[in-house]
């Protein structure tokens, strides 16, 4: 059936005819599926989508509707201008129908609340599956961008049988005249008309004209048509593209991996190598100003609001006008010594010559007389760091010695002063040795051989180094 011109022309004569040795269908059982209450933000310019298992109250003999002869949608939908709305349904079969289009006059605030939509494209169809509602909104000149839409609630009342309204054996009567025709496009290569082997799987009741998926008069559940116009039933769609009218699966645009229609910003996510953008639902090569690349998901991320660019949400590489880099974060530029709190420009710790924040933990840079280690600023060199002579912007900090060393005076496995136990001092780098102890107890007594090395720094020297092991690696 046509939405502009619902069935076309009709035979009155084939119609009467008919009648005369119609069956009736089975008893009507009316299904109400549960709510779904997730509530949905409807943005300017995009489409929400909401997905709902049915089941056809298969747990209720007197309910139950396997077979479809039409279906009410209720929804309850919050919207500044009701008009900018387009609503569609999709039935598990593919089967898509359109239940709201754009309205030009339609000025209403007051949305759709517990709103009935219907839909009878879906007859015949099972009801069973998931179905599918989406909601565009294409805003007007008239519109009030502050205020987005929500998608409150929608549910499912289900018309139908729990048979097969039709005849099992699909022997439809022949009337004079009038000539049976499939539903779905056929093509004319299908097979012998004589053929009597089993169908594919994914063949419907209509029966087929060959083995194969694409040999099925109808389709049980979805079909795609490959370049030669050969239409292929299948279970699913698959991967690239979505579900069109009916049972069609159609192609996504060529860098969606997954999509809701044909255009390139209607993208679900992305092939390798592109990033969805979730604003414009389009993938991209490079994320825009403001976003970073989540290369585990394939998408755009926003960044933080102050970032111009970023490598992760609160790490920032470049800041919007007006604000100027502090440490990963972007603030309000304030003069060396001071920081901005969020509301004003605020002294430093006393530490500090220049900050990201309040406290000591917040320097960037020290002051005179205190040097940067690790993230604070203190008055000498901890142990396990030394003194770094190359100043970076000059500013003093201290830095980290090798993993080797216990005390160092300069970078690498090559600067080390003393080692940690276990290990032996030789010529800068600490080797790993025999149990470090000196050649004799007595020589830890004061003025004994050992302290007279260490005090006169000839521990330097291997021999020394080795007899005196315990005293010239004690730090004292």
């Amino acid at each position: 059936m046509s939405h502009l011109y619902g069935f076309g022309l009709m035979d009155a004569e084939a119609m009467v005819m008919e009648a005369e040795k119609w069956t009736t269908v089975p008893r009507q059982h009316v299904c109400v599926e549960s709510t779904d209450r997730q509530i949905k933000t409807i943005r300017p310019n995009s489409a929400v989508r909401s997905i709902y298992k049915a089941s056809g109250c298969s747990d209720n003999p007197n309910r139950h509707v396997n077979y479809l002869e039409h279906v009410v949608v209720r929804i309850t939908i919050t919207h500044p201008r009701r008009g900018d709305l387009a609503i569609y349904l999709t039935s598990p079969s593919g089967t898509r129908s359109q239940l709201l289009a754009n309205r030009l006059f339609d000025h209403s605030m007051e949305g759709f609340k517990n709103w009935e939509f219907m839909t009878i494209h879906c007859w015949g169809e099972r009801a069973a599956g998931d179905w599918v509602l989406e909601v565009y909104d294409t805003p007007s000149q008239l519109r009030n961008f502050k205020t987005p839409g929500k998608l409150k609630e929608w549910s499912l009342v289900l018309y139908g049988t729990s048979v097969q309204p039709y005849s099992p054996t699909n022997e439809f009567p022949k009337v004079e005249r009038f000539r049976y025709s499939r539903v779905e496009d056929p093509t004319d290569d299908y097979g012998t008309e004589d053929y009597a082997g089993p169908c594919d799987p994914e063949c419907s009741e209509v029966g087929c004209d060959g083995p194969g998926p694409d040999h099925c008069n109808d389709c049980l559940h979805y079909y795609y048509k490959l370049k030669n116009n050969t239409r292929i039933c299948v279970s699913g769609c698959p991967p690239g593209h979505y579900h069109a009218d009916r049972k069609r699966c159609r192609k996504c645009a060529p860098n969606c991996e997954s999509c809701f229609g044909s255009h390139g910003e209607q993208c679900l996510s992305c092939k390798y190598g592109y990033f969805l953008n979730e604003e414009t639902n389009s993938c991209v090569t490079h994320c825009p100003d403001g976003s970073y690349q989540d290369t585990k998901k394939n998408l755009c991320r926003k960044c933080s609001e102050n970032c111009k660019t970023c490598t992760e949400f609160h790490n920032c590489t470049e800041c919007r006008d007006g604000l100027s880099l502090q440490g990963s974060r972007c603030s309000v530029s304030c003069e060396d010594g001071r920081y901005f709190n969020g509301q004003d420009c605020q002294p430093c710790h006393r530490f500090c010559a220049t900050c990201a924040g309040a406290g000591a933990d917040g320097c960037i840079n020290c002051t005179e007389g205190y040097f940067m280690e690790d993230g604070r600023c203190v008055q000498s060199c901890s142990i396990s760091y030394y003194f770094d002579h190359s100043s970076e912007n000059g500013y003093k900090s201290c830095k980290k010695c090798d993993t080797s060393c216990l005390t160092c005076n300069g970078p690498g496995f090559k600067n080390c002063t003393s080692c940690p136990s276990g290990y032996l001092l030789d010529l800068g780098m600490c080797q790993m040795g025999a149990i470090c102890k000196d050649a004799t107890e007595e020589s830890w007594a004061e003025g004994g051989f050992c302290m007279l090395v260490k005090k006169n720094n000839l521990c330097q020297r291997k021999v020394l180094q080795q007899l005196c092991c315990k005293t010239c690696t004690f730090q004292g």
